[in-house]
């Protein structure tokens, strides 16, 4: 077992996913865009997914002025996914790759901050598909692939919300609370088959649109960079973290918050 200090300090070896496919989910922005670079520097090849086309791209052609491995793209929105989208996304990869190594669950909504009791069916509907259903149906659908590879791991991205409920989040924090739920059923699942780990990690507070959009008035010079928090997803992906499963990691467990504004995003 290793704790969320010993995963702050982790140094990850050069090339250190070479050879391995890896899709990231919400991969034009924030997190998921800091760790498809991150990834594809380490030597995978990463399969960027999410709902904007041009952003995407924009990650391609970065990934590839990097000289990293071509990356592939495959569009989707969360949102009004059917199953049916989430199949045809595993049939492409099982025609392209054969495999997956790995998966990081990124892609997700904040939806309103309001009482319970204002909170509209519509939105609240949005957020559990977005957060919860979409990540449990693609995972779903690619377990095969998974079970496919040498050694995979699926990641799943928490928050403080989800281990303890807080006035106003609303089903932002009920979602967070399912993924974790979910991580630790598949977890538990496939308990003592080494072929598979599953764990999440809750980045704390870390720059980008959807922290700006929570805190508009926070500096986010003072806020870590998502950049910095890659090394962490990295131990999650290689090696190193092989027979680790169920775990909830902290990418930022020195960092003391308030339980009455802070929110890790």
């Amino acid at each position: 077992m290793i704790d969320s200090n010993t995963l702050v300090q982790y140094d990850a070896p050069s090339k250190l996913l070479h050879d391995k496919i890896i899709l990231v989910t919400g991969a034009g922005d924030g997190i998921g865009r800091a760790a498809a670079l991150a990834f594809a520097q380490a030597g995978a090849t990463v399969v960027l997914l999410g709902r904007t086309l041009s952003k995407l791209e924009a990650v391609y052609d970065e990934i590839e002025a990097n000289n990293g491995p071509k990356p592939a793209i495959i569009p989707i929105n969360f949102e009004g996914a059917a199953e049916q989208d989430f199949i045809e996304v595993g049939n492409v990869l099982a025609e392209e790759f054969g495999h997956i190594d790995g998966l990081l669950h990124n892609a997700s909504e904040l939806g309103p901050r309001t009482p319970i009791a204002n909170y509209g069916l519509e939105q609240w509907q949005k957020l559990l598909q977005v957060n919860v259903t979409a990540p449990f149906i693609l995972t779903k659908t690619l377990l095969p692939l998974l079970l496919s590879a040498p050694s995979a791991s699926v990641v799943f991205t928490g928050a403080d919300v989800g281990l303890k409920g807080r006035a106003y989040w609303g089903a932002y924090a009920v979602s967070k609370a399912a993924s974790e739920n979910l991580m630790e059923t598949l977890a538990d699942e496939f308990d003592g088959k080494n072929t598979i780990r599953i764990n999440s990690i809750n980045p704390g507070p870390t720059r980008t649109k959807m922290r700006a959009t929570a805190y508009p008035a926070e500096d986010p010079g003072k806020i870590a960079s998502a950049e910095s928090l890659m090394n962490r997803y990295l131990y999650l992906m290689g090696k190193d973290s092989e027979g680790i499963s169920g775990q909830q990691f902290n990418a930022q467990p020195t960092v003391e918050i308030s339980a009455s504004n802070q929110l890790n995003l």
